[in-house]
């Protein structure tokens, strides 16, 4: 076995205690009755048991469970996508007062195959969230929807919480990594988010280890900052299947520690970093955190 092969084997820190309490198992049966979807699961997400088995938290995947994009990174299906279900938001909500969510993140695949890229669906779920549980912050992680001003404006308009959208990873590695998506419009979305509702904060999330110069992160951070992103999310990517691409670097959890302080550093409100960080880990806390410190 080569030097590289060993260097790539998955480190101690990545190892995952599997939870399948009752908490895990009623609320699976709970998504599977409603009809609903969950980026925890398609995404094969490594946090998945211990948001569902202990803090009991989900992230719903509306417009259905196949993307029109095809990320060399993502697990999610690519392919045709079903027609939309304009019930799905009731569900959605009926699912988040149920489980009694103090806070909800909404994302949803690539549908480039509608000239709306699914936002009117997507802010009728934010509508219905509202209305049977005006309590509960929502957060709402869309694709770029084409980059059509009227769809963003479509979804700010239904004053989420909080708006979402990843860059994913650094300019350089973009045309490699995500499909059709672009670095350049990722950063005009979230500028675009921020000028339409200068009150709701605006958050982005990047993956390492796919290739990346330390350079080039703290490039992107600055380029975040540029457009007014207040909260960031680092976390290690983690290749789902062969046909991914292959992990160029595993990061230490005291990198992950020091890009954390730097972010807050270049004036990120919060920033969640560490191996297993994906975009709506911890997101509850990470809204709090955020409020507090602007």
């Amino acid at each position: 076995m080569s030097t590289k092969e060993q260097h790539l084997r998955k480190p101690e820190w990545l190892k995952i205690k599997l939870n399948t309490n009752e908490h895990y198992t009623g609320l699976k049966k709970m998504m599977r009755e409603k009809q609903l979807h969950t980026v925890c699961e398609e995404a094969r997400c490594p946090n998945i048991h211990e948001c569902w088995a202990v803090r009991r938290t989900a992230t719903f995947m509306i417009l259905g469970d196949v993307c029109t994009r095809a990320c060399r990174f993502c697990a999610v299906k690519t392919g045709l996508p079903t027609e939309l279900d304009w019930q799905e938001p009731e569900r959605v909500a009926e699912s988040v007062r149920l489980m009694n969510l103090k806070h909800v993140v909404v994302t949803a695949v690539a549908r480039d195959d509608l000239k709306d890229g699914g936002a009117a669906v997507f802010a009728e779920t934010v509508r219905a969230i509202r209305r049977k549980n005006p309590l509960t912050t929502i957060e709402v992680l869309p694709s770029d929807m084409g980059g059509v001003y009227e769809n963003l404006k479509a979804l700010m308009d239904a004053r989420p919480d909080i708006l979402n959208h990843n860059i994913e990873t650094v300019r350089r590695l973009t045309p490699r990594v995500r499909a059709r998506a672009t670095y350049e419009r990722s950063l005009e979305f979230l500028r675009r988010a921020k000028e339409m509702q200068p009150d709701i904060p605006t958050k982005s999330s990047l993956m390492v280890g796919l290739g990346e110069t330390k350079e080039e992160i703290l490039e992107t951070m600055d380029d975040l900052r540029a457009v007014g992103v207040n909260i960031l999310t680092i976390g290690q990517y983690l290749q789902p299947t062969k046909k991914h691409l292959k992990v160029e670097k595993y990061y230490h959890p005291h990198e992950f520690m020091e890009l954390k302080e730097i972010a807050l550093a270049k004036g990120f409100s919060h920033c969640e970093s560490g191996p297993l960080v994906r975009s709506s880990y911890h997101a509850d806390e990470q809204v709090q955190s955020a409020k507090a410190n602007e």
